[in-house]
């Protein structure tokens, strides 16, 4: 990624533009170097830390990528927490220089933390939210952020009290070059006005690798508050709607019975007030694909459509990200292997300066909303041979 004088002058603005962020800033040095990214075949940008952050529970491989999210975004690791030994040891071999935490509290009560990150168990990701809000610090959880409606609204009241940041990382869009680029060409009319989506999000279960808590569905709230709460952030993205509404939803478990509180499919249908959407979401990714998923996204637009092949082009193109672009002009094949990885800096940005521009609260809650909704009404679906 070429880092041109324009952007580094955009960095020093965004990061200085209020007292509130001079007084969070370290002084900034005159160059940002690059240097190859361990998480991404692309070279990234390393700044100056702008805000100190901390981890707190790490039960999912997701926090990995959370946290080089914020690291590009100007955030330093500074300490880490987790009840789970194995955790911690694995955590601490890829980040030295941060310091473990005798405890929650000891990270909570440490004013010089401005951001605290979480892929706790999913089902204690809301109330540590509140614990961190409460304690005047900001938040963002791996996905789902909130497992039940009753949480929701708890969480809700605690954000408008504190007006402190509760982010979901909605990785499927937010962290894919490819699904950032597809929003760019949706914005600028490439395929004329949204009229659905349909997100697709198979996965392998690899079951032997998956901690207990992973096939109770209390614990993980059911696959369509789990896995589809991606394609319900998308949804609202990318047909730009404000309110929405459930059509019809079903889950089941098909072939996991020995799991009896595991959800193995979940489909749903739904409209909002720009565009409608389909969302399918299953365990059944096949140990023959050289991917854990071959996640989809289809944006359909009065003149045109774009597809978002995510992490594998069967019998394609080899990697990730791909897209493929159909109007009234052409189809085209578009290489988003430079496209820029914006949530991180835009979250350290919102810390900073009390901004949402890496996500409104509001598209936050309503995404999960939405997924608790599916979830709770879904009918039971049975497949007998």
């Amino acid at each position: 990624m070429k880092e041109t004088q324009d952007n580094r002058r955009q960095f020093l603005k965004n990061s200085m533009s209020t007292a509130a962020g001079l007084m969070m800033l370290p002084v900034l040095p005159e160059n940002i170097v690059q240097v190859p990214s361990e998480a991404e075949n692309v070279i990234a940008p390393i700044v100056a830390p702008r805000i100190k952050f901390a981890v707190i529970g790490m039960n999912h491989g997701h926090i990995y990528g959370q946290v080089e999210a914020v690291k590009r975004g100007g955030g330093e690791l500074v300490s880490y927490y987790a009840k789970e030994d194995n955790l911690v040891k694995d955590f601490a071999k890829r980040y030295p220089d941060a310091r473990l935490a005798k405890s929650e509290k000891e990270i909570l009560d440490d004013k010089s933390i401005h951001l605290v990150l979480s892929s706790a168990i999913p089902d204690e990701r809301a109330p540590l939210g509140i614990r961190v809000m409460q304690s005047g610090k900001d938040y963002m959880a791996d996905k789902p952020g909130i497992t039940t409606l009753e949480q929701l609204a708890q969480v809700r009241k605690v954000q408008k009290e504190t007006k402190r940041i509760y982010s979901i990382m909605y990785s499927e869009r937010l962290e894919n070059r490819a699904t950032i680029k597809a929003g760019e060409l949706v914005r600028s009319g490439a395929i004329g006005k949204v009229v659905q989506t349909i997100g697709l999000g198979p996965h392998r279960i690899s079951e032997n690798s998956r901690a207990p808590w992973f096939f109770d569905k209390k614990r993980f709230g059911g696959i369509i508050c789990d896995i589809a709460s991606h394609q319900f952030d998308q949804f609202l993205f990318f047909t730009n709607s404000t309110k929405a509404e459930i059509v019809a939803s079903q889950v089941g478990n098909i072939n996991h019975q020995k799991y009896p509180q595991f959800e193995d499919f979940g489909d749903t249908m739904l409209k909002g007030d720009g565009g409608a959407g389909y969302i399918r979401v299953d365990w059944f990714t096949p140990d023959g694909l050289k991917s854990w998923g071959d996640g989809r996204l289809t944006v359909l637009g009065t003149e045109g459509f774009i597809e978002i092949r995510k992490n594998v082009d069967i019998g394609g193109r080899d990697g990730g990200n791909h897209l493929f672009l159909v109007n009234n002009k052409e189809t085209q094949y578009v290489d988003c292997s430079k496209v820029e990885l914006t949530y991180g800096k835009q979250l350290v940005d919102d810390v900073i300066n009390r901004t949402e521009t890496a996500m409104t609260q509001a598209h936050c809650f309503l995404a999960t909303e939405l997924a608790l909704k599916a979830q709770k009404m879904a009918q039971k679906l049975v497949i007998t041979t």
